[in-house]
């Protein structure tokens, strides 16, 4: 048996402490066997490991023929109804990322149902099964043997997993938790395969502190869900929370040296940050050395950015193909010792259930095997076939049957879970506080819950504004008596009022709250120039956004260092969205042989709309906004670096001649308490008699 630490972190049953973090090991209990049909279809043969969130279990599902499969049980240790609830809707979540993901090295997700064990309903996750060794367990072996991986058979595995990498990447996955015993040798077609997303791993480090949130009032400094194994993750990921696809890649770097050399990752670097380190001893091309050295690279920005630009560093994969008949799939040049090809149950993993790879047989007694193989193949899809219009018969009479006696099922993409009773958390901590405030703190819980806003966010979010207005608290926590009762309900009513905000955001956007860096304000700034945009028109949009939200921040003080600067940039990335799909981005195109031009429209309280125009050097235009309403209005050319023509301005009007030729960008926002209905007239010639300069409106 083997389990795993409270950083996910894979040991052997009799280990003390854990061989990655060093954390001290708690004795484990063994669980009481499950006997009959989960789910009234899945029989568990034998328990797998243990992780964060419950047991993982061989089993075999009835309804396929006996399959082996893997049980992956969700029994979080958290107190009280509305955490468990909590823990239930990440894990729901994370499972509708896992089904998205459909690569044939990739574990493929089946369901998520929920079933009676032990007295109480639990939810189990199902993946597929298949036989293989880990590249850890390969590793070793080849230790004891005294040799280790080569530079080929390295650069094979790179060129097999960067693919894979680059989709989930491109899917918006990062799987935060490369290492060598994240991956598996498929024995059918010996590819590898990449297992254990840190995305679960991450529910549980989220659910392990769910029940030890602040439930009151008080100071926080915002949580950050850390994830990945000391040495293979990259500083920014064990720091501060922050993941990319050059995190994945540097861990992939990281697995690398440690297949090539046989040694823990805390042996091939200084403590001081010296990752070339490993070159002294280990020689390889000069090729793979520059790879690997710039996916180490401790500046972030100076690694490759993806997997493709990795794939063509590396060059063509020809050259590394082990000998074979001319243009045959390349092969990984290792095989395991036949003592070590099969797989302990507490060493299994789950994979893709994939049609094994056509094999390498030069000779005509092979071919004539394979040929049988293929007929033996078409049998076989002729029984299932068969099979299927059985399996659809009985669908057909015989579901209704027993339709009432089957549990409830609960997909990714089906019904949800019930709700669960909730007991104020304030009943049984709290007993000085009255029935209304037990109910409005109740009130605040369901909210969070609903929204999925994350608590200790919250509680900052609410802090800032509140001790805002009480200087004189100097910050000091609320007590529970009566005297201070009148204090609690102002913090109530203003956590109910963010709520109210907060839910103007996306699900996404609200998922990231407390988790958002600087660096994800570059990135969308990055995406807003491939829509020709700069960053300040797309800050002008959130700008108009937040400060409607919230009037009393002062604009110029330094909200990314706030907890409500996360807000603004959850507004932000919303806003991204809604350029990208033209919901808030125009292109103003002047008819033929016209030299003027009007576009209008209506923006509610805290709305805007951005536009986009081509002029040219020289051109003198004028341009003037009609509003029934307040409005701030900028212009800027198509350097960045120039200055704004209007920016932020409260003038209607601006005339001049332009020094740039390109897209000038146009915000209109609305800045007071009432819809506002606009037009914007422009006209522009190669000579007009113009006043330079913004003109306020009489």
């Amino acid at each position: 048996m083997t389990f795993y630490c409270s950083q996910n972190h894979l040991n052997a049953a009799d280990s003390r402490f854990c061989r990655i973090c060093g954390e001290p090991l708690p004795k484990q209990a063994s669980p009481k066997p499950i006997t009959g049909l989960l789910g009234w279809r899945y029989k568990v043969l034998s328990e797998l490991g243990q992780g964060g969130f419950g047991r993982t279990y061989l089993a075999q599902d009835a309804n396929r023929f006996n399959e082996s499969c893997v049980l992956k049980e969700f029994a979080p240790q958290v107190e009280g109804e509305a955490a468990l609830q909590k823990a239930e809707e990440l894990f729901e979540r994370e499972a509708g990322t896992l089904y998205q993901l459909q690569h044939p090295q990739i574990p493929r997700f089946r369901e998520l149902f929920r079933a009676e064990w032990q007295g109480r309903d639990r939810l189990f996750l199902v993946q597929d099964y298949v036989e293989g060794q880990t590249y850890q367990e390969i590793s070793q072996t080849r230790q004891q043997q005294g040799r280790s991986f080569s530079e080929a058979e390295v650069t094979e595995l790179l060129l097999q997993l960067l693919p894979v990498l680059d989709y989930i990447h491109t899917a918006g996955v990062i799987h935060r938790d490369i290492s060598p015993d994240n991956l598996i040798l498929r024995q059918s077609d010996r590819l590898p395969v990449l297992i254990d997303y840190g995305g679960v791993k991450q529910v549980a480090a989220r659910v392990a502190s769910i029940s030890q949130r602040v439930q009151a009032p008080v100071v926080q400094p915002g949580a950050i869900t850390r994830l990945g194994k000391l040495g293979y993750a990259p500083a920014e990921q064990l720091d501060h929370g922050e993941v990319h696809p050059h995190s994945d890649l540097y861990a992939l770097a990281v697995t690398s040296l440690v297949l090539l050399t046989g040694q823990e990752p805390q042996t091939l670097f200084t403590s001081k940050g010296d990752r070339t380190r490993w070159q002294r001893s280990l020689h390889l091309s000069p090729r793979l050395t520059q790879v690997l050295t710039k996916m180490l690279d401790p500046y972030p920005d100076r690694r490759y950015q993806s997997a493709p630009e990795v794939m063509q560093a590396l060059g063509n994969a020809i050259e590394f193909q082990p000998s074979g008949q001319p243009g045959q799939p390349a092969i990984p040049a290792f095989t395991p010792d036949p003592a070590t090809r099969v797989v302990s149950p507490a060493r299994a993993r789950t994979m893709p259930m994939l049609p094994a790879a056509k094999p390498n047989l030069p000779t005509p007694t092979a071919r004539k095997q394979a040929d049988s193989r293929w007929r033996s193949l078409a049998g076989l899809v002729l029984l299932f076939g068969m099979i299927g219009v059985g399996w659809w018969a009985g669908v057909k009479w015989l579901a209704p049957a027993l339709r009432s006696k089957l549990p409830e099922i609960i997909r990714s993409t089906g019904n949800q879970a019930k709700p669960i009773v909730k007991s104020s958390p304030s009943t049984s901590q709290e007993p000085n506080f009255s029935q209304s405030e037990q109910s409005r703190k109740q009130q605040i819980q369901d909210r969070q819950n609903q929204l999925g806003i994350d608590s200790p966010f919250l509680v900052n979010l609410v802090n800032q504004t509140f001790y805002a207005k009480h200087p004189e608290l100097n910050g000091q926590k609320l007590g529970t008596g009566t005297a201070e009762a009148r204090l609690r309900t102002e913090w109530d009513e203003l956590a109910l009022q963010s709520l109210d905000q907060l839910q103007g955001l996306s699900a996404e956007a609200r998922s990231r709250l407390g988790q958002y860096t600087a660096e994800n304000v570059r990135d969308r700034q990055a995406a807003a120039a491939q829509l020709n945009l700069s960053g300040r028109a797309l800050n002008d949009l959130t700008d108009a956004q937040f400060f409607h939200w919230f009037p009393a921040v002062s604009r110029q003080g330094n909200l990314l260092n706030q907890p409500v600067g996360q807000v603004w940039q959850a507004i932000a990335l919303d806003k991204l969205k809604a350029l990208r799909s033209s919901e808030t981005l125009e292109r103003i195109e002047f008819p033929a042989e016209n030299f003027s031009h009007q576009v209008s429209g209506t923006l509610n309280p805290g709305q805007s709309k951005a536009y986009l125009a081509n002029f040219t050097q020289n051109q003198a235009l004028q341009l003037k906004l009609r509003a029934a309403g307040s409005t701030r209005l900028s212009m800027y050319p198509p350097s960045s670096k120039a200055s704004a023509l209007l920016e932020d301005s409260t003038n209607t009007n601006w005339s001049g001649t332009l020094t740039e030729t390109g897209l000038y960008e146009i915000t209109i926002v609305a800045d007071g308490k009432d819809a506002v209905n606009y037009t914007l007239d422009l006209a522009a010639a190669d000579e007009m008699t113009v006043n330079p300069g913004a003109v306020p409106e009489n």
